[in-house]
This record gives structure tokens, sequence and C-alpha cells, in this order.
């Protein structure tokens, strides 16, 4: 029996998703609510429907080639030229489930076209701990790093220094960043990196999609994350693009924090007292010429210099080079 993708019309007639597809995904097919027929433009929401109808109006009747889960993803390659490969994503958002059908044309419109660079992060091969709690973590790959599991203290991947937790990032999907921050869920965990030497929160999305959630407030998202950036300035918050940019950020984030703290560790004893400054000498001396010889007859010097045609003001002190000028032409007698 060949294997088919079937597209038919919700009977539900007040549903915002008017079709349904059955995927041949195990004995019974996955059957979802859909709002397109296909993701031609955009991705489509998907929501579990409770089973196939038997009087569905089927639509579109397409073979399917091959049909495979892959961790949170099911691929989907039908028998035809174009448009023939798919990939529906369950994840989850706010407690609950979040499916999304998306096609190599639609997946490439959030996707740079960028070539990831092969230099290590600082100049070093890192060690990432990787909270056992991720379900599909960073492999890291295409980074110079390995990766142990171990649960973390905060954050999803970190970095150690002389056996304790000195660096984190925290990473988010879009739909979980979310909910996560409505619900009041992501003040903790910004609480608990916030107390660690250096943390980020990493975003797998531009900061665009934020106003392009589908069953949450825009508006409402964008406040509560600048909210969040206010009253934790020490946890920057980075959107990331695509998930290959995201784990690139996270790999040099990591390793340029280490490199920093690692030479703040070795310069520490090196900053010792530094010995007091000598007092600088005064270029001319600030003393009135009056207090230094109070036998000096300052009309005498106003007349004198004024004989000699030398410029004297009225009243006033006496400038240096004048008293300088009367004193080596009047000698004391001795």
């Amino acid at each position: 029996m060949i294997a088919e993708l079937l597209i038919a019309r919700n009977p539900e007639p007040e549903s915002t998703l008017p079709f349904l597809i059955r995927v041949p995904l195990g004995p019974e097919g996955l059957v979802l609510k859909t709002r397109e027929t296909w993701p031609r433009t955009s991705k489509v929401y998907c929501h579990r429907a409770e089973g196939w109808p038997p009087d569905a109006e089927v639509l579109e009747r397409l073979a399917v080639r091959t049909c495979s889960r892959r961790g949170p993803a099911i691929d989907l390659v039908l028998e035809r030229a174009r448009e023939n490969r798919s990939q529906i994503v369950v994840t989850r958002a706010r407690g609950r489930e979040m499916i999304f059908w998306q096609s190599p044309r639609t997946a490439k419109q959030a996707r740079p076209n960028v070539t990831l660079p092969g230099r290590r992060a600082a100049g070093q091969v890192l060690e990432i701990v990787v909270d056992t709690a991720e379900k599909y973590p960073y492999a890291f790959r295409h980074q110079q790093a390995v990766t142990i599991r171990r649960r973390l203290p905060a954050g999803d991947y970190a970095i150690e220094l002389d056996g304790a937790v000195v660096a984190a990032v925290e990473r988010k999907g879009l739909e979980d960043l979310g909910g996560s921050l409505l619900s009041g869920k992501l003040t903790y965990a910004l609480a608990e990196l916030a107390a660690l030497p250096r943390a980020a929160l990493v975003v797998e999305e531009r900061y665009s999609a934020l106003f392009k959630l589908e069953h949450v407030a825009g508006g409402q998202v964008a406040d509560a994350l600048a909210e969040a950036q206010a009253r934790f300035p020490t946890v920057p918050v980075m959107f990331a693009e695509t998930r290959p940019l995201a784990q690139e950020w996270t790999y040099r984030f990591l390793g340029a924090a280490l490199s920093e703290l690692r030479d703040h560790a070795a310069t520490a004893g090196a900053q010792g007292p530094l010995a007091p400054l000598a007092p600088l000498a005064p270029l001319v001396s600030a003393a009135p010429p009056e207090a230094d010889d109070p036998a000096v007859d300052v009309a005498a010097v106003r007349d004198w210099a004024r004989a000699n045609g030398l410029r004297v003001a009225a009243r006033g002190r006496l400038a240096a080079h004048l008293l300088r000028a009367y004193r080596d032409a009047h000698p004391p007698h001795g």
C-alpha cells in the first residue's frame, strides 16, 4: 500500500484552521488541523485533531516517498518534482504543545547566507557543560569544543574555571521565550544567571519575530522583555536569527568569558598598593614679596621702575621680576 499525505477540509466550520492533514506516521497516522494546505510563504501553525473523520472531504492525495521522525521534527518527502519536501516541528511553549509545518523555502527566509568560521573561540578548545534538562542540545560539532552532560545551577550551556561554573548561556526558541516571559518563569532564570560572573540569553530568532507570534500580543512580549533586560542588565539578550547562529554565538561568548575571567584571575595578585607620588615642587614661589621681606619699600620700587622705563602697576602686588631687578640694582651694604 502506498503511503499518502491526505489533505481535507476541516468539518468544524468555526475553526480558524480550515484544513486537515493526515501524515502517514505510525499505525493511525498523525492528524493535524492547519491553516494552509502547504507551507509556501511562511511557517504554518498546526494543532492536533481528535482523529480523521470518516466522511472527510478529501482535497488532495499525495504519494509519500519517506516520512520519518528525527527528534522534535518529522521529515516528509513527497513523490513529486516541486514542493516535495517539508518538515513538521513539534515543540512546547507555556506548558502546551506547539506544532509548525515548514518547507525549505520558508525556513530559508530566516536563514542568513553565511559561512560560519572554524577558528577557535579565544584561541582555545572549550569544554562546555550542557544541562541534562536540554532535550535537543547543541552538539558544537562545527566548533572546536567538547561537551559533557551535567545538571547546571543556571543556564543551558556553561563553562567552568577551577571547578566552578563561571559563565552560562540560557537558550530560548521564540515561542518558549514569549511564554516564559509572560508567565514570569524567565524572571527566575535570569535572576539565577545574574548571580554568575558572566551570563547571557540567546534567542533562536530575529527580534522582529516577536511581533508575529500567533497567540500572544507582540507588544506585550516586547514590554516584558524590555523590563527583564532593565532589571537584569548584566545578562545581555542576543537574537541570533537561527539555531546554527545561536549555537555559534553561544560558543564564542563562552570562549570570550573564559578567557577574560582567566586573565583576571591571573593578574589579581599583581594589583598591590602603588607607592605614593612625591609632591610636586612649586614652579614659582607664591608667597607675596612683602611677606618675604617686610623691609622692602614698595613705593620706592615703583618709583625706581618708572624712572628706568619699566612697566609697573599703580597698586597691588609687585611682580617678582621687578623685585629681583630692584634688589640687583640695590645690593645690601655689608
